[in-house]
């Protein structure tokens, strides 16, 4: 069975300032109204960052553009991948979301770039049931 990919969903950028990030994005791609959401943490239970239980906190703003989720994170401790990002590149782009139509699509998607020769370096459930990797 080959996994339905579907059109991104979200585009999500890594940053140290979201105050600066919000602006520039708010000027460059009309973005209007941020929500912030404060220190979310990311605990051992549902999360792993590197292969081994991930415990780390992140401050995120969310706005939209029609139907794309605009996303910015901002790491504030512990060992994650978006610190690692800010470290090894400066603040950017860090990925673009695609959905799968259901778990096992999104197992499928995983087990393709493991073939492929992607890790996955950091995955979780969000709130909700929601998977991430």
């Amino acid at each position: 069975m080959t996994p339905s990919v579907s059109a991104p969903t979200q585009i999500a950028w890594v940053t140290s300032d979201l105050d600066a990030t919000e602006t520039a994005l708010t000027g460059l791609l009309g973005a209007r109204k941020w929500i912030r959401i404060p220190d979310v943490h990311f605990a051992p239970d549902s999360c792993s960052y590197l292969g081994a239980p991930a415990d780390f906190v992140a401050s995120i703003s969310l706005s939209y553009l029609g139907d794309m989720q605009l996303e910015l994170i901002s790491p504030v401790r512990g060992p994650n991948i978006y610190s690692d990002f800010l470290r090894d590149s400066g603040p950017g782009l860090h990925h673009i979301c695609t959905e799968a139509d259901s778990p096992e699509q999104f197992d499928t998607a995983l087990a393709r770039a493991a073939d492929r020769g992607a890790a996955v370096v950091q995955q979780g459930v969000m709130p909700g049931g929601i998977r991430f990797a």
